[in-house]
């Protein structure tokens, strides 16, 4: 296994290397630029602009002197927040997107794959009926929707929770942003673990279990749900990055200062530096999940061998 995960880790090289290129050139392709105002700058300062951040310099020599300062951990000033460098950016919104959703990862799993459980024991069932209903819903109608009205209920109306913003990071300031995130990725992994479960328990061995007269609950649990996961372990790596990377709607609705807001705002304001350093951090948290998923695959299946 030492092997198989040092493996992994030097394949993630040349991924990071193709995604921090296809990322520039991207960023400098597209129209407009980091100081490109409503109301345009004198030509004297606008030179001095591009002098000072070495815009004014040939693509492929900005390329390389970005690349180099990448390899040495330094993704350079923000041209929008010109008193801070997006790794002080990052460091200061990264841990309230962590928080956030590393919350709604664990709400998700949990009551997803429990509702999905409870489902394909209940096929065509009301209960079955119900969780695919709620979970359809769930996946339907979109955060900007679901995070007003938990508001407007919980927060205007009950007074249950805040309404918006960090606070102390309490139960009553995150209840509502964490449920607005976690809905959607719940619903997928209830209906992912509903239809593996539905397959699992009509597998040979899970008959073979039930003929030797092992409890239900033992059968489901230790046996089925153990290779009904594997859907739910794959869909995990996508999941957890975006979750734990930020959603910039939560963040801009219940005002969370978090990273995902900086994404976009860098890529509205032509912030080349910005929109880099957090599609490295996503292209980074990707990586290192899809190298958990095949851990877990490990321990899941049996037949899996790390080699």
């Amino acid at each position: 296994m030492p092997g198989f995960i040092l493996r992994r880790l030097l394949s993630a090289i040349p991924t990071i290397f193709i995604v921090v290129t296809i990322s520039f050139f991207l960023m400098r392709f597209a129209p407009g630029g980091p100081f490109n105002l409503e109301r345009a700058l004198p030509p004297q300062i606008m030179a001095h602009m591009l002098s000072a951040y070495r815009l004014d310099q040939p693509l492929y020599l900005q390329y390389l002197s970005y690349l180099g300062n990448v390899l040495r951990g330094d993704f350079g000033p923000s041209y929008v927040y010109r008193d801070f460098t997006v790794a002080e950016l990052i460091s200061q919104s990264l841990p309230y997107s962590l928080e956030l959703g590393s919350l709604a990862m664990v709400l998700a799993v949990v009551i997803g794959v429990a509702a999905g459980v409870l489902a394909a024991l209940r096929q065509n069932g009301i209960v079955d009926h119900a969780v695919m209903t709620a979970a359809t819903i769930g996946l339907t109608i979109p955060n900007f929707v679901v995070g007003p009205l938990l508001s407007l209920v919980f927060a205007v109306m009950l007074a249950w929770a805040s309404a918006g913003g960090w606070g102390s990071g309490s139960f009553r300031d995150l209840v509502l942003p964490v449920t607005a995130l976690a809905l959607p990725q719940l619903s997928v992994f209830a209906r992912l673990t509903r239809g593996s479960m539905i397959e699992t328990l009509r597998a040979d061995h899970i008959r073979t279990a039930r003929a030797y007269g092992l409890p239900p609950h033992a059968v489901v649990i230790v046996h089925a749900l153990r290779g009904a996961l594997l859907p739910v372990v794959t869909y995990l790596a996508p999941c957890a990055a975006a979750l734990l990377t930020g959603s910039v709607v939560v963040e801009t609705i219940f005002a969370i200062p978090g990273v995902g807001r900086y994404f976009v705002q860098g890529a509205i304001n032509r912030d080349y530096t910005l929109v880099m350093g957090t599609v490295v951090l996503v292209a980074v948290f990707i990586i290192f999940f899809n190298l958990i998923v095949d851990l877990l695959y490990a321990v899941l299946d049996p037949r899996v061998h790390l080699d």
